[in-house]
C-alpha cells in the first residue's frame, strides 16, 4: 500500500499513537513477569515475521534493492529501536506510567531541537507553536505541580533520545527505499539486540531472579503475556513502523512527533480504565492541549497544506 494522501496518513499515525498509549498498561503488567529483553526479542521478532507476508505480495519485491544500503540502514536504525525500547520498558520498572508517557513525549520536542543542532533542518512557526502547546499539555496531564526524577525517569529520558533520532534519521534516509523491506531489517535487528543481550544477562531468561521459577511454555501461556506480545508484536510494532516509515515519505518528522505527542492521552486513558488512575482537571485541560497543538501544527502551516487523495490497493505479486 502507497500512501498519497496527508490526511490518510494523519490518521494512520494517530492510530499508532492511540495502540502505543494502550500498550503501556500491558507492558507494564507483563515485565512484572518476562525480564525486559525477553520479552522484546520475542516481541520484534514476532512483528517482523508478520511482515514478511505483506512484503511477500508487495509491489516492493519487484524493486530494484540496494540490498548494502538497507542493511545497514535497517541495523543502524534497528539500534535505536532497540536502546528506545529497552530504556523505556526497563524503566517502567522503577518509574510510574504517567512519567513514562510524559518522558518519551519529550521526543516532541527533542525532534526539532535535534534536528536543528545536528542536521541544520528548519522547522515553521506553526510547528514550533504546535510543538511548545503540545509540550505544555504532555506536561499538564502527566505530571502536574511536581517531577520527581529518579533511574526509572533517566532510562526513559534516554528512550526519548533514542526514539527523536529515529523519527529524525528515518526522515533523512527513508526515500527511495523499500519500506516494508527496510521495516522488516528493523524488526529483525531489534530482536537480534535483545536476544543477545537476555543472553549475556547472568538472570534467567523467562523470569526475573526474585520472582519463583517457571518454564518458559508456563510464563509465555499466562494470557497477560501472550495478548501483551500479540499486540505490541502486531499493532504496536509491526503495523507502527511500517505506516511510520510510509507515512513521512509524504510527512514532515517534525508532524510525525507531534501526532505521536497523542500517546500519553491514550496511556492516561487505558490507566483510567484498567489501572483506576484517575484524571485531574489539570490533566483534562493537558490532553486538550495536547490535540489543539496538533492541529495547529498540522492545519497552520500553509505551505504544505492538507489535501486528500485516495489510497493505492497493494499490488499482488504474481
Amino acid at each position: 500500500m502507497t500512501i498519497t494522501s496527508p490526511t490518510a496518513a494523519f490518521y494512520l499515525l494517530l492510530f499508532v499513537a492511540f495502540v502505543w498509549g494502550g500498550e503501556f498498561v500491558l507492558v507494564d503488567l507483563s515485565i512484572a513477569e518476562l525480564p525486559t529483553n525477553s520479552f522484546n526479542a520475542i516481541r520484534f521478532m514476532l512483528a517482523a515475521l508478520a511482515i514478511i507476508p505483506i512484503y511477500y505480495f508487495s509491489s516492493e519485491r519487484k524493486q530494484h534493492k540496494d540490498y548494502f544500503k538497507l542493511i545497514y540502514t535497517g541495523l543502524g536504525l534497528g539500534f535505536l529501536l532497540f536502546i528506545g525500547f529497552y530504556t523505556q520498558t526497563e524503566g517502567m520498572h522503577y518509574t510510574s506510567v504517567s512519567n513514562a508517557g510524559f518522558i518519551t513525549g519529550l521526543c516532541v520536542p527533542l525532534v526539532s531541537v535535534l534536528g536543528f543542532v545536528f542536521f541544520k533542518s528548519k522547522t515553521s512557526l506553526p510547528a514550533w507553536l504546535g510543538i511548545i502547546t503540545a509540550t505544555t499539555g504532555i506536561y499538564l496531564l502527566t505530571v502536574g505541580d511536581k517531577l520527581e526524577f529518579n533511574s526509572g525517569d533517566l532510562l526513559v529520558l534516554i528512550c526519548a533520545f533514542a526514539f527523536a533520532f529515529h523519527i529524525i534519521i528515518t526522515g533523512k534516509v527513508i526515500k527511495g527505499l523499500p519500506v516494508l523491506l527496510l521495516s522488516t531489517i528493523q524488526l529483525f535487528a531489534v530482536a537480534a539486540y535483545s536476544l543477545i543481550a537476555a543472553l549475556a544477562s547472568p538472570d534467567p531468561l523467562f523470569y526475573h531472579p526474585e520472582n519463583t521459577p517457571v518454564s518458559w511454555f508456563e510464563q509465555l501461556s499466562k494470557t497477560i503475556i501472550w495478548t501483551s506480545i500479540l499486540i505490541t508484536a502486531i499493532f504496536g510494532t509491526a503495523y507502527a513502523y511500517w505506516a511510520q516509515s510510509a507515512c513521512q515519505k509524504i510527512m514532515q518528522p517534525h508532524k510525525v512527533a507531534l501526532i505521536f505527542a497523542t500517546e500519553p492521552v491514550f496511556a492516561c486513558i487505558s490507566a483510567w480504565l484498567f489501572l483506576n488512575e484517575t484524571l485531574g482537571w489539570l490533566g483534562l485541560i493537558g490532553a486538550g492541549l495536547i490535540i489543539v497543538g496538533m492541529l495547529i501544527s498540522e492545519l497552520g502551516d500553509k505551505n504544505h497544506p492538507a489535501k486528500i487523495e485516495t489510497l493505492d490497493h497493494t499490488s499482488a505479486a504474481p
